[in-house]
């Protein structure tokens, strides 16, 4: 063979080989992204083929946060919410599907915890300003307590309309909205076909599947340490919802700590637990839930969660002791 046919034949099986390596599908790997939404880190992870195909993905899951920050953001003074909080005082609000969904399941954890949980705590939350430590009058205080009662928030299932029954209530959805937001975000991997998947916001988690062939462990933090885990769980296909004392504080000149878990019979700072962590099977409902247990403590949160079917809990206490429901419980010797 010539020096020509040999290179004409060499070129026809780098071709050949060429058109192969394009045809064949890039190997399945673990994509991971990041993003900041509801002014909360998201992160997100999952196991899927086509890298293109996986930026496309991402970019779906965080715009579901983007969306659910115009609806349901207390920090924006063109979001749904706001608009809701200005009107609803006056008569019944129209509002999206998406909020009226979040307020019946406030309305329904309300309920359960005996108004532990209660949207209208804005009333005195907003009186606070964690950045700038700032907290308000015992007056202020006072005034804004009597407009917490979730039961003066009507929802005409109807009409899906939302109205106040006073005048002035304000409606925070902090300890709910981020918990809805990652559970549309698992609906739009599913959507995909993504069957692995951690997708996180803040101390909201949802975990789609295992991590193929292992668990996922999730760290439970100490809530003194900023590095270190209280406990560590191996998981699969649930929801992780965790509240802490060490998320938003600052303090006091009197060397207390203020954290923005606020009792709704007090407006002030709960006192007696450090964190509690909610497992269940949607983050919409264990966001609401570690709240509401947080403001009943370690006895009345656990009677609580014990009551309610595929629901685990662990709370840290002021005294640094660990209380865990019963699923979570090391089996008897």
């Amino acid at each position: 063979m010539t020096y020509s046919r040999l290179t004409e034949s060499l070129s026809v099986v780098l071709m050949a080989l060429l058109a192969l390596l394009v045809a064949l599908p890039a190997s399945a790997e673990w994509h991971r992204y990041s993003d900041t939404a509801m002014t909360t880190p998201v992160e997100l992870e999952f196991w899927a083929d086509e890298s293109v195909t996986a930026d496309v993905v991402a970019r779906e899951v965080f715009d579901v946060f983007h969306h659910v920050d115009t609806q349901m953001s207390r920090y924006r003074a063109d979001s749904e919410l706001s608009a809701l909080n200005q009107e609803a005082g006056k008569g019944p609000v129209n509002v999206s599907d998406g909020l009226f969904k979040v307020l019946q399941k406030a309305r329904e954890v309300s309920e359960l915890s005996e108004g532990a949980f209660d949207v209208t705590f804005g009333s005195v939350g907003y009186l606070y300003d964690f950045r700038a430590g700032k907290q308000p009058t015992d007056e202020q205080v006072a005034t804004g307590l009597t407009r917490v009662n979730f039961r003066d928030v009507v929802l005409d299932v109807s009409g899906q309309t939302v109205a106040f029954r006073q005048p002035g209530m304000l409606v925070d959805l902090g300890g709910i909205a981020k918990g809805y937001a990652v559970d549309l975000g698992i609906e739009v991997l599913e959507a995909h076909g993504i069957r692995h998947a951690r997708l996180s916001a803040g101390g909201d988690m949802r975990l789609l599947g295992d991590k193929r062939g292992r668990p996922w462990y999730v760290g439970i933090r100490d809530p003194r340490s900023g590095n270190d885990n209280a406990v560590v769980l191996p998981l699969a296909d649930v929801a992780v919802s965790t509240s802490g004392d060490y998320e938003r504080f600052f303090v006091d000149d009197a060397g207390e700590r203020v954290h923005h878990i606020l009792s709704p019979s007090t407006g002030r700072s709960v006192k007696g637990v450090q964190s509690v962590t909610i497992i269940g099977d949607d983050a919409l409902t264990t966001d609401g839930l570690s709240t509401a247990v947080f403001v009943l403590g370690p006895e009345k949160g656990l009677k609580m969660v014990e009551r309610l079917p595929a629901i685990e809990v662990v709370v840290i206490d002021d005294k640094r002791m660990m209380h865990v429901s019963e699923g979570l419980a090391p089996p008897e010797q």
